[in-house]
C-alpha cells in the first residue's frame, strides 16, 4: 500500500533548486522528488574502476572466458 511521505521546513533555496531541477527534466516537484527516492534505493552496481576489478576478484575471475561462462549459466537460469 503507498505511504504519504512528507518533508517539514525544506529551506526555500533547496525547494527552488528542486523545483528548477523537475522542470529540467519535464516532471512536477511530486515526480521528481520519486525519481529522487527511486535512484536512491536502486540496487547500486559497480561503477568505479575500482569497484568493477574488486568485483572482479571477489567472483574470482581471471580470464574472459569464465566470464562468459558465469553469463550463459546465469542466461541459461533464466529459461
Amino acid at each position: 500500500m503507498p505511504v504519504n511521505l512528507s518533508i517539514k521546513n525544506a529551506p526555500d533555496d533547496m525547494v527552488q533548486r528542486l523545483r528548477e531541477r523537475a522542470e529540467r527534466h519535464h516532471r512536477s516537484l511530486q515526480g521528481e522528488l520519486m525519481a529522487i527516492i527511486e535512484a536512491a534505493v536502486r540496487e547500486e552496481h559497480p561503477s568505479t574502476p575500482a569497484a568493477i576489478l574488486a568485483e572482479i576478484r571477489r567472483l574470482g575471475l581471471s580470464t574472459p572466458s569464465e566470464a562468459a561462462a558465469i553469463v550463459r549459466a546465469d542466461r541459461d537460469a533464466l529459461r
